[in-house]
């Protein structure tokens, strides 16, 4: 595998992963609703949509690599 197989490896890995991360991130942001943290369940989700953001970035490392 050469380097610029390799990153494409772990680009799709870290996808993964983020989407992991952004799942998440989201129940917790319910579990923190749930006992009346408002306030951090509105920042955890923020931070959900912030990581989602992500994802197009990677997509665009992606298809860079692709030209």
């Amino acid at each position: 595998m050469n380097e610029l197989e390799k990153i494409n490896h772990l680009i799709t890995h870290w996808i993964d992963h983020n989407k992991d991360h952004v799942k998440s991130y989201n129940e917790w942001a319910d579990r923190a609703e749930a006992m009346g943290e408002h306030r951090l369940a509105e920042i955890l989700r923020r931070i959900a949509d912030e990581s989602k953001k992500l994802d197009g970035l990677f997509t665009e490392a992606i298809d860079n690599m692709k030209r």
